[in-house]
């Protein structure tokens, strides 16, 4: 009985070590003999923990390769289920919070970083890159984990699903002197250490973004119709049927 508790106990915390992202889908676990030592267990302990994970859905055992550790099916479908526009609303609420707090304790070094990111987007250099070490750069000035935490892991949720990461191309690849403008002012309340103005701008960049989204929804849905209606207009043209 001592033994069945013990190597569900290594079933939890391997699970754990999974969910935490230590172990991220598509990697391979450690050899059984590293696990063994790792939790002070015997091997064969390890291996039946192993066949539990498997039959969980967690892990797959390949032989001659090892095992490796697959996406949680649970935490892909609550996933599909976010859209653009719930992502961006919580970036806006978040973030707003994280620059507020990040003017009254953002450094000079960072805000010349801030600064770089701002020269690198009006230049062309590596756009993408740049717009996300600025978030980055604010979020680290907070000196707060858990809000760096929560800025990471929505900025993960971009990339979360095909029709985030479609929404966002559509609308992040327009607009680029709209962007560096409301970069700017951010960047500005922050050199000022106002945490209202700070939180005001970040607020108004994404509260753009997320009217352009609905833009692209609306001409995507208008392309839609018009597809609709000149299927119709085919299968009913007096033309066609002549």
């Amino acid at each position: 009985m001592a033994s069945k508790r013990l190597f569900w106990r290594i079933v939890e915390l391997i699970e754990a070590s999974i969910n935490a992202g230590d172990y991220p889908a598509g990697s391979r676990l450690p050899p059984e003999r590293e696990l063994a030592s790792k939790f002070n267990v015997s091997r064969p302990t390890i291996r039946e923990a192993i066949i539990a994970l498997e039959v969980r859905g967690r892990v797959e055992v390949k032989t001659s390769s090892g095992v490796y550790v697959l996406a949680n099916p649970n935490a892909a479908q609550s996933i599909n289920k976010i859209n653009a526009f719930e992502v961006t609303q919580a970036r806006a609420l978040v973030e707003g919070e994280v620059a507020a707090l990040a003017a009254t304790t953002i450094t000079d070094e960072e805000l010349a970083e801030l600064n770089q990111t701002l020269v690198d987007m009006e230049e062309g250099k590596s756009v993408e890159a740049a717009d996300k070490s600025f978030h980055r750069i604010i979020a680290d000035a907070t000196r707060n984990e858990a809000m760096k935490n929560l800025v990471q892991s929505l900025w993960d949720l971009r990339a979360s699903s095909i029709e985030v990461i479609k929404d966002y191309d559509k609308v992040c690849s327009k607009d680029n002197k709209k962007t560096i403008a409301e970069h700017k002012a951010i960047y500005k309340a922050l050199k000022l250490k106002d945490a209202t103005k700070a939180r005001q701008a970040m607020h108004e960049h994404f509260d753009r973004l997320i009217n352009t989204l609905f833009d692209a929804e609306e001409t995507r849905a208008l392309e839609e119709i018009k597809r609709k209606s000149s299927e119709k207009r085919d299968l009913y043209s007096i033309r066609r049927q002549a």
